[in-house]
């Protein structure tokens, strides 16, 4: 007889959270803050480089168009990364891929620590970019494998724990960054060459754990390597109920993985696909990183002196950490909808009145406090709503054939948003002032009402019974007419 799963977990499963972690979407938000510390002593360094080269010193522009491109060829990366973790997956494994791309942030460390020794920023830019290619993979993969690692009871506390690491490592970005540690002109090589560290440590750990049970039952049909699986990480048991979904799972929908072109023009899948683009694939238009743009002027109005900026933004960092574990407790108790669309009625409330405060903050002396404190409002409600909960979604919105392209999309749709929200944002911010919220505030006001009034609950439910929820959404009162040989459409 199975263990129940609804206590507490056996040790292996948190273990492997924290590993999958720290190699993992932690390199993802190491890298997202990171690269703001050593900015001044980088572009120092592209001018001086091209001074010694050829006897002629960068006019500033070029040197800003370098720095650009160093900034942005990792959101490149992520993107190439995005788009072939969905093949590595299904073709080496969850666990073999992950291994293999730390090697991937280990080669990009390499170059980042012996660029100025070899007096090239090329090879940062080459750094950044194979940077971006280890995130682009982790940040979907990561996911995909812990939450194929997690029992159906515990799905969403395990998965939230990839929004953790993300935190985590934008905290850590601000920390080393700090002056006191690695953030100075000589040791700004070692600050970028970090990424080693955490790549080394999962390449050592990680192959003392199994691989994802799913994916060896559906995906490669092994029922013993699956068993061993959840006996490892969920305890001594026979875990009949999980195997059992999992083969009617596998029964229903096949063993063929679907590609992205299915994934867009299968109407069995058209709500999921709705959901997945427009809850997961469309959070950079929340507008977290605008108003991360907007703090550093908020707490200098505030009387907060420039030096001291950085060490309010660790208050920020350590907010959306809090917050994030705050939505892994409460995301199995209280649901994925009704953390959603709560979250964004208030995410909507504060950018309205982020917008009004900072437009009149010049008037009324105490209002850019009270942007301070609807900053740190907002960075909760993040991190307690969509920053948490859009992690857990794709895993559970698409069965096991149709996920490894559904992250595909997802992390490219990531990517791209990270990509265009930093090149547009300082144009859409010089042109409409305070008033540039208007478009996040729109999204935040749709999406929760989406989730709200149309997407469909998941928690505690097998990936069958979503299965059937949305079927509901897909064919209404047709769903049961529609051809037999129509898998998913099948009464279960």
């Amino acid at each position: 007889m199975a263990l129940p799963t609804t206590g507490v977990l056996p040790l292996n499963l948190p273990l492997l959270t924290l590993v999958l972690g720290i190699g993992g979407t932690f390199q993802y938000g190491l890298h997202i803050s990171i690269i703001n510390s050593p900015s001044k002593y980088v572009q120092r360094f592209i001018n001086t480089t091209w001074e010694e080269r050829y006897g002629t010193i960068l006019h500033p522009d070029t040197i800003m168009l370098l720095w650009s491109v160093i900034v942005s060829i990792y959101s490149i990366g992520g993107l190439l990364g995005s788009l072939i973790v969905g093949y590595l997956s299904v073709t080496f494994g969850r666990k073999r891929t992950q291994l293999y791309n730390n090697l991937v942030a280990i080669v990009g460390a390499a170059l980042m620590c012996m660029s100025r020794s070899a007096q090239s920023f090329e090879i940062i830019i080459l750094g950044r970019f194979l940077y971006g290619i280890n995130a682009g993979v982790s940040l979907n993969l990561h996911t995909m494998y812990i939450g194929e690692c997690a029992p159906q009871s515990k799905r969403g506390m395990v998965t939230v724990s990839v929004s953790f690491a993300i935190a985590t490592g934008k905290l850590m970005g601000f920390v080393i960054g700090l002056r006191e540690l690695l953030g100075t002109e000589e040791l700004w090589p070692y600050l970028l060459a970090c990424s080693a560290v955490p790549a080394l440590f999962q390449l050592v750990t990680l192959p003392f754990f199994p691989e994802s049970p799913r994916y060896l039952l559906i995906d490669k049909g092994d029922k013993d390597a699956c068993l061993k699986a959840m006996q490892q990480l969920w305890g001594p048991g026979e875990h009949h109920l999980e195997m059992e979904n999992m083969l009617t799972e596998k029964e229903a929908v096949g063993k063929q993985i679907k590609g992205l072109k299915d994934l867009l023009v299968d109407r069995t899948v058209r709500w999921q696909m709705i959901t997945l683009l427009l809850i997961c694939g469309a959070v950079q238009l929340i507008g977290i990183n605008a108003v991360y743009f907007y703090a550093y002027d908020v707490f200098q109005n505030a009387g907060i002196p420039a030096s001291e900026a950085p060490y309010v933004s660790l208050g920020i960092g350590i907010m959306e950490i809090l917050t994030t574990v705050l939505c892994g407790f409460l995301i199995d108790r209280l649901g994925r909808k009704t953390l959603l669309w709560g979250n964004y009625v208030i995410l909507a409330l504060t950018l309205t009145l982020l917008t009004a405060t900072l437009s009149l903050q010049g008037i009324y002396s105490w209002l850019p406090y009270g942007s301070c404190v609807l900053i740190f409002i907002f960075t909760l409600s993040y991190g307690l709503g969509p920053g948490g909960v859009t992690c857990v979604l794709p895993t559970e919105l698409f069965v096991q054939c149709y996920r490894p392209a559904a992250y595909a999309i997802t992390g490219a749709l990531i990517w791209l948003g990270l990509f265009v929200i930093g090149l547009a944002f300082p144009f859409v911010e010089e042109a409409l002032g305070t008033f540039c919220f208007i478009f996040f505030l729109v999204y935040c006001i749709s999406a929760a009402i989406f989730s709200f009034w149309i997407l469909p609950e998941t928690k505690d439910r097998s990936m069958m019974e979503i299965l059937e929820s949305f079927n509901k959404l897909n064919f209404g009162a047709n769903k049961d007419k529609v051809k037999e040989d129509n898998v998913f459409c099948t009464r279960l």
